[in-house]
């Protein structure tokens, strides 16, 4: 009797931490930490420079207070090895793509939904990442075929479906769009990206399909920030890491076969009443 394929056998789960360290290094480490407590496999950053944001943008000052310099990248990197979760980070430039491939040496690189049809970006980590997680966010389904196009040497690519509105309100999920990519890009792994306010839409997308999934994540929510009402605090991601592992063994194969509790009943049952 065939086994079946696993439909999932691992779901990859990224705690975001993103800017929500606000700017103390302290507190990402902890956050790194706690992250990898709570089951993450993956911590994920952003890396970008403000000097890059045009002057006229109203948070400006902003990313100056949270963007991470490169000694900070190394510093969490080296705390991410040590407690074994991974690091990864999406670079907003080319030359932020640069530092974390060449001299970071990630292999791995998170393409955030306002870089997705960055080509020139996209082109880089082409030649450079063995694995990209690319967020979908705004776009339609042929831009998304669009930057797959871009990123066609990349070893393991990873599409994930997002809404990028913060809160994303549930009838805004669309999680149906997660089999919508799986039918579109086959040879891909296609994962979820949440924004919605706490952690049932991550949980229903394991259910929907997806195998990877990216939550926000902060130690506390009424810090400043656009993000933290959108993130899971360490118990809600410990839970939220829980409940997919349940989701993940409910899934079990794509066989349709008897088990082996139906097979020692099958006889009996099918003969109970007379046909």
């Amino acid at each position: 009797m065939s086994k079946g394929v696993a439909v999932h056998a691992h779901t990859i789960v990224i705690a975001e931490i993103g800017e929500n360290h606000v700017g103390d290094m302290e507190r990402a480490e902890a956050m790194i930490v706690e992250a990898a407590r709570a089951g993450a496999d993956v911590v994920k950053f952003q890396s970008y420079r403000a000097a890059d944001v045009s002057d006229n943008d109203p948070e400006k000052e902003w990313f100056g207070k949270v963007q991470l310099s490169d000694a900070n990248h190394f510093r969490l990197k080296a705390v991410a090895d040590k407690v074994e979760v991974e690091f990864l980070s999406a670079p907003f430039t080319v030359e932020r793509a640069r530092f974390l491939c060449e001299r970071l040496g990630l292999k791995k690189i998170k393409i955030a939904s306002s870089e997705m049809l960055n080509f020139p970006l996209l082109d880089y980590v082409n030649q450079h990442a063995e694995a990209v997680f690319l967020s979908t966010g705004m776009a339609t389904l042929d831009e998304a075929a669009q930057a797959v196009q871009h990123l066609g040497k990349v070893g393991a690519l990873l599409i994930l479906h997002c809404t990028t509105q913060y809160p994303t309100e549930p009838e805004n999920a669309n999680l149906a769009a997660i089999g919508t990519l799986r039918a579109r890009f086959p040879e891909h792994q296609v994962g979820y990206s949440d924004h919605t306010i706490g952690i049932r839409a991550s949980i229903a997308a394991v259910a929907a399909g997806a195998q990877v999934i990216e939550k926000h994540f902060t130690l506390d929510k009424t810090l400043p920030g656009t993000d933290h009402i959108i993130s899971a605090d360490p118990n809600e991601l410990k839970s939220m890491v829980q409940e997919i592992r349940a989701v993940e063994v409910l899934l079990g194969t794509s066989s349709k076969q008897p088990t082996k509790g139906e097979q020692a009943v099958k006889q009996f049952v099918r003969s109970r009443f007379p046909k």
